[in-house]
């Protein structure tokens, strides 16, 4: 991660310096892409009903993978591996989902298409 750092030594001569700081330049750190993430928090601000449909919508899903994994989550060891495993439990998910939704004749129709 890239961060830009800023300062100024103008800090002295601002009203709320007392309150700013106690050094005699104010440092200001930023990342590379604060700027994207400033304007999302400006977007949930404007519809802040947004967040909660979205937690609705992907939390179903972590639950479900959550249950099936059980208490100890994952069983194997090295990221490559939980990677695996992790994809291997997200694929039953979305077969699982597609069954549900289309139905096994229309989901090997698809499949054979």
């Amino acid at each position: 991660m890239t961060f830009h750092s800023y300062w100024s030594s103008n800090c002295q001569t601002y009203a709320l310096h007392d309150r700013c700081t106690t050094g005699k330049e104010r440092r200001v750190r930023r990342w590379e892409h604060e700027a994207v993430v400033e304007a999302m928090e400006r977007r949930l601000d404007r519809a802040p009903e947004a967040m909660r449909i979205c937690r609705q919508t992907v939390e179903q899903p972590f639950g479900t993978l959550k249950a099936w994994m059980g208490s100890t989550h994952v069983q194997m060891k090295t990221l490559k591996r939980v990677r695996t495993e992790a994809s291997l439990y997200i694929l039953a998910y979305n077969f699982k989902r597609l069954v549900a939704i289309l139905g096994v004749r229309q989901m090997i129709a698809a499949i054979r298409t």
